[in-house]
């Protein structure tokens, strides 16, 4: 039996039994700002936790694909050579069909309870269509690693670029969850892209458009958008942020969604770390942007840009201005 504190008509505490933290008139609160918000946002339809896909069933069908892409790699340690291709089968079957199971649950909120019928049928034509951009995919990581493994001289061979780097396992995320973005399954593809956000501290939008041969270093803390488009080739170093100026609104003051409002990254690109690139602005192909630079415009094609150079005075124990160092 859990015992109550209540005040008692001499100011000190009385022990009665139901509710020790006296939280009954907190939830009776908490249920009427619920129904107030749900009379005033009622175009925002809220279907309760058991109708959204699952941030934990997608981390499992994400690990699943990873180890049906990559079996010897980011399987597990049973899988060898000589039975690398049934555990592809059988761990493709479980995980196409747990996907399966939330892109339904997606569907139904999206859908506002529509049809069984049209659910399912949406739902297997994403999984089908994304079970055949696998191989397509497993060659543009390909490509990927092997530009991580050029692109850092600590890299000692592709299998740790593969197992070791968070940039890699970022962008396998991220090419899964695009293929499922364009497929019209935002909210799993989000999911996905920010599962891998909460590992590597890397956040890639799904809905970014990225070239072959990626090639993310540390990764910590670098930010890609929305309407992003990155070329082929292209190095970024952590803390870099593609990202939007400013953001219209329309008529009635909400934001206006799906400008193009990131950068466009063209071919062969380095950015180092700590920069920012902000709005629709084009980084022309072949340029390097230095590390902690702010742009806000556009960048011809083989261009170095810089910060500007800091002038530094030493400064003598007595105060005194030296020269510049």
């Amino acid at each position: 039996m859990i015992s109550t504190p209540e005040a008692s008509t001499n100011g000190t505490t009385a022990v009665t039994e139901g509710d020790f933290w006296e939280v009954g008139g907190i939830v009776r609160e908490l249920a009427q700002i619920r129904r107030d918000w749900r009379e005033t946002n009622t175009h925002h339809a809220e279907y309760g936790v058991e109708s959204f896909p699952s941030r934990v069933r997608l981390a499992k069908v994400t690990e699943e694909l990873c180890g049906a892409l990559f079996p010897l790699r980011l399987g597990p340690d049973f899988v060898r050579l000589h039975n690398e291709d049934l555990f592809v089968t059988q761990t493709l079957q479980i995980a196409l069909s747990r996907l399966h199971a939330q892109l339904r649950l997606e569907l139904n909120y999206t859908l506002d309870e529509g049809d069984g019928e049209t659910i399912e049928e949406g739902a297997t034509r994403m999984v089908l269509s994304l079970s055949r951009q696998l191989p397509d995919i497993r060659r543009l990581l390909d490509i990927d690693i092997e530009a991580a493994f050029r692109g850092d001289p600590s890299a000692r061979s592709l299998d740790e670029v593969l197992i070791c780097y968070p940039g890699l396992l970022a962008i396998i995320h991220y090419r899964l969850a695009h293929a499922l973005h364009l497929e019209g399954a935002p909210l799993v593809a989000r999911i996905i892209s920010e599962i891998a956000h909460g590992s590597t501290g890397i956040d890639i939008h799904p809905g970014a458009r990225i070239g072959k041969g990626l090639f993310i270093d540390h990764g910590t803390g670098v930010v890609i958008g929305e309407t992003a488009i990155i070329g082929d080739n292209v190095r970024i170093y952590q803390g870099v942020t593609l990202g939007a100026k400013n953001f219209p609104a329309g008529p009635s003051g909400a934001l206006i969604k799906a400008l193009p409002r990131h950068p466009v990254i063209e071919n062969d690109v380095v950015i180092y770390a700590g920069a920012t690139i902000l709005g629709r602005v084009t980084i022309g192909a072949g340029s390097e942007i230095g590390g902690n630079v702010w742009l806000t415009h556009d960048v011809a094609p083989f261009s170095r840009v810089f910060q500007a150079r800091e002038q530094n005075l030493v400064i003598s124990p007595q105060g005194d201005r030296g020269s510049p160092a």
